[in-house]
């Protein structure tokens, strides 16, 4: 039987809109296909030996929230984290999550806050709150489709070369609503402002995360099992068209 190994950073904190749910979702897929998916949950003062995870998911939450955790995840956590997404450990961070991968954020009152410095992103706060359901075009390597969720963030981030963007925002704010972009890919990281929760409502997503850290664990050679999503995609379809027709 193959097996995965999940850590799930700062569970208690890190967990708004329904965030919970990818990680639910990537077990039950996992478990459906007879892959045994361990789920680590990642608290302050934790010790982890990142050279063991295949997957990591980090949640968006509250600036409160934020606040408690991002010392532990730069001094603590961060050395090993840092190191394993450079041995392209599969990561999805939605939100809060997202912006504390990335360099800094800058808030409303003038503050540089550290981020890990994983990713070439950076976010500024922003004075306009950007909240309703988006959808984004992505291509990863199997032609285009539709992702689909909801975003409610007033920080903006931006992307310095070091990323490539996740897909193109065809209704909704994405990243900082300037520049079309919404999400941001390095290696095998991939980070956006898509709640909902992300992964129910997009099992191609949630099969592509699970594939690449089969292949990262196994070999190049390792095949995902098949395994049918109708009524996920059917539900996929209706909301992705609900939401494009109020363009």
């Amino acid at each position: 039987m193959m097996a995965l190994r999940l850590a799930h950073l700062y569970p208690d904190h890190m967990n708004v809109y329904g965030d919970r749910g990818n990680v639910i979702a990537l077990r039950q897929r996992c478990l459906r296909r007879g892959i045994a998916l361990e789920v680590i949950p990642v608290n302050p003062g934790d010790t982890i030996d990142w050279t063991t995870i295949d997957l990591a998911f980090f949640g968006g939450g509250q600036d409160s929230g934020q606040a408690l955790i991002t010392t532990d995840l730069i001094e603590r956590q961060g050395p090993g984290l840092r190191a394993a997404i450079e041995n392209d450990l599969v990561v999805l961070a939605i939100c809060g999550g997202y912006q504390l991968l990335g360099h800094y954020f800058l808030t409303h009152t003038g503050e540089r806050l550290p981020g890990l410095g994983a990713l070439d992103v950076h976010t500024i706060a922003g004075k306009q709150r950007m909240i309703g359901n988006i959808v984004i075009e992505v291509d990863l390597g199997q032609g285009p489709w539709r992702l689909v969720g909801f975003e409610n963030h007033s920080g903006r981030t931006f992307h310095g070369s070091g990323v490539k963007p996740l897909g193109k925002v065809l209704a909704g704010y994405g990243d900082n609503g300037q520049d079309g972009w919404g999400g941001a890919i390095y290696r095998n990281a991939f980070g956006c402002y898509l709640h909902g929760s992300l992964l129910p409502k997009n099992p191609q997503l949630t099969d592509h995360l699970i594939g690449l850290a089969l292949r990262r664990r196994y070999g190049a050679s390792a095949e995902l099992p098949p395994l049918s999503a109708e009524r996920e995609l059917a539900a996929q379809r209706v909301m992705v068209q609900r939401v494009l027709r109020r363009v």
